[in-house]
């Protein structure tokens, strides 16, 4: 083997590393992306979305009630209220209400005495009402889907830190104020 051929062939090497090196990046840049952009307001827009193509694919006939858009509207301006009462209660205990992130202060009063997870509760409330205002009954099985989905992909991780980060204060908390509501 000549020189050139060994130089050609190391060459070729050094490219099919670089090339697999760079692509091992653009793949963890890919997934850390995925992770910033896995947060529960991209899953209620989702079930948003499933909502209103079962609307627009007119599956089953509606309610035929009237007052449940009205009922709708109100629970989409509850679950909107529940959840800037919940940020504006994180935000005076300066702490965080970004999932994944480790809690600083641990927030126990104003809305979080009925409800340890009001900002998903009123995720939960928006979609309920979007459905009823919607008029798309067979829509309201996604409320459940959501709850336990929100549950099982972010509420028992965030729950497992506050018992790491605040122990018995946390544990106690969990005893006497239920999850959702």
């Amino acid at each position: 083997m000549s020189f050139g051929t060994l130089l050609d062939a190391a060459l070729a090497e050094e490219t099919i590393f670089v090339n697999k090196a760079i692509w091992r990046n653009k793949v963890a840049r890919g997934i850390l992306l995925l992770r910033e952009i896995d947060i529960p307001p991209l899953w209620l827009v989702i079930c948003l979305g499933l909502a209103f193509a079962l609307d627009r694919a007119a599956i089953t006939p509606g309610f035929g009630m009237p007052s449940l858009r009205w009922l709708g509207a109100g629970l989409v301006v509850i679950g909107l209220l529940a959840m800037l009462a919940a940020v504006i209660e994180l935000l005076r205990r300066r702490t965080t209400f970004v999932p994944r992130r480790a809690p600083t202060a641990f927030a126990v009063r104003g809305i979080y005495r009925l409800s340890r997870n009001p900002i998903y509760l009123g995720d939960a409330l928006v979609l309920t009402g979007a459905i009823l205002w919607w008029d798309v009954p067979v829509g309201l099985v996604l409320v459940p889907v959501f709850m336990w989905f929100i549950t099982r992909r972010y509420i028992r991780q965030e729950e497992a830190g506050l018992i790491a980060a605040f122990g018995d204060e946390a544990r106690r908390y969990f005893e006497d104020v239920r999850r959702w509501l």
